[in-house]
């Protein structure tokens, strides 16, 4: 796979995840925690992908 559809790819996970996280934050029920907790452990997902590079 190319650099820049890894990239774009990589972006459009993050931007998933952001969403996941604010949307999850508006309703409050185990739903809205749910889709916190995924969009937190996508974070940490790419977190993780990054710092691998530098390891």
């Amino acid at each position: 796979m190319s650099k820049v559809i890894k990239n774009v790819v990589l972006l459009a996970v993050f931007i998933i995840c952001l969403a996941l996280i604010i949307i999850g934050q508006k309703n409050i029920s185990v739903t809205g925690l749910c889709m916190e907790l995924i969009g937190l452990a996508g974070l940490l997902v790419l977190l993780f992908l990054y710092n691998g590079k530098y390891k």
